[in-house]
């Protein structure tokens, strides 16, 4: 009796070590075809942070197509992509309150619709699609699509400057979309 359940213990361990070993290389696998990134911002006591996995573009088109018009996208790869901020920021004329959001995007040919939104959803897709909550959306702004000259091959999130203060800048291929913010200090 004893020996046997031993011999099940050491199964049981195995399997496990080789269940995780699976799960490792797995992770490992899809973060290689789209790597983790995150972007920060900084200005006086204002701290903004946001993680987001990058897809490539591979020759693929992107916007209308791989990412269609009309729908909630998770803005990028893998997990949700996720936006924190230590203070509260002013986004077309809205308050976005101090804290962490996930970040998604309804893109469309000539606008898109940035949403963020108060739940954290692990990988941000389930089996019907998007796996976001409107109801738990704590601002939507609409911003218009700028057509670069170049295309852009890793799917890019940053924080730029400009005369009329910083936006969030999220670009891929030939799209680009900035949402301007002020901090309310």
């Amino acid at each position: 009796m004893k020996k046997g359940l031993k011999i099940t213990g050491i199964v049981i361990i195995i399997l496990a070590a080789l269940g995780y070993g699976a799960y490792t290389f797995m992770i490992s696998q899809t973060k290689k075809a789209s790597p983790e990134e995150i972007v920060n911002y900084t200005e006086g006591n204002a701290s903004l942070e946001v993680f987001y996995n990058r897809p490539s573009k591979k020759g693929r088109e992107i916007f209308g197509k791989l990412v269609p018009y009309g729908v909630t996208w998770r803005t990028g790869a893998n997990e949700a992509t996720t936006f924190d901020t230590n203070t509260d920021l002013i986004i077309d004329g809205k308050t976005l309150p101090k804290g962490k959001y996930t970040l998604w995007t309804v893109p469309n040919a000539d606008r898109w619709e940035v949403v963020f939104n108060n739940d954290m959803y692990g990988w941000g897709v389930n089996s019907g699609g998007a796996a976001r909550d409107p109801g738990k959306d704590a601002i939507v702004v609409t911003v218009p699509v700028t057509t670069l000259s170049s295309s852009v091959e890793l799917f890019t999130i940053s924080f730029v400057e400009n005369a009329n203060g910083p936006s969030l800048q999220l670009a891929w291929d030939t799209t680009a979309v900035s949402v301007p913010f002020s901090t309310s200090n």
